[in-house]
């Protein structure tokens, strides 16, 4: 696991399906609607890293062979037990969905249902042993920074960094 090829990676990312098609970083999303604010520039930008992310993040799944949402589960897990209907709500899917992605992880071993003690119709999911090796290294995958922000200068990756948490602590306000 780790560096071997994927179907993702063979085919380059998005190949003839790439939503950027046509488009250019300075005309996603606020470009598109004649936003010039910074704010809007800034957050147009991130989404553009972000879906230009997407094919890395589905070939770190497919490199454990798991769906994207799988992995994402794996990744909320680590957190500690959940409810599947807590889940749901986090993966923004039915709950029908999370009984699914729960049946494939179940099958691997890498999560268990246990009835939760204040009540027992309430399924908590949790992590296996063999799950959390798992999560741990899709996490240190998931952290290696994209080649975009890798090739940035330490000190433009830490402004970024900076910047970014600070807008991010404005959250919880």
């Amino acid at each position: 696991m780790g560096s071997e090829a994927t179907p993702a990676k063979e085919a380059g990312g998005w190949g003839a399906a790439d939503p950027r098609k046509g488009h250019r970083p300075e005309s996603w999303l606020a470009g598109e609607v004649g936003r010039t604010d910074p704010g809007s520039e800034a957050w147009s930008l991130l989404h553009w890293l972000m879906v230009s992310s997407k094919p890395r993040m589905m070939a770190i799944s497919q490199e454990f062979d798991l769906a994207p949402q799988q992995a994402i589960a794996l990744r909320i897990l680590g957190a500690g037990p959940r409810p599947m209907g807590e889940l749901a709500k986090i993966l923004f899917c039915d709950s029908s969905n999370v009984t699914g992605i729960t049946d494939r992880l179940e099958e691997r071993g890498l999560v268990r249902r246990t009835s939760a003690e204040h009540d027992r119709r309430v399924k908590l999911l949790v992590l296996t042993d063999e799950g959390e090796r798992v999560r741990a290294e899709i996490t240190k995958r998931m952290a290696e920074p994209p080649p975009a922000i890798a090739a940035l200068s330490a000190e433009d990756q830490r402004a970024l960094r900076d910047v970014l948490r600070r807008a991010i602590e404005s959250l919880d306000e």
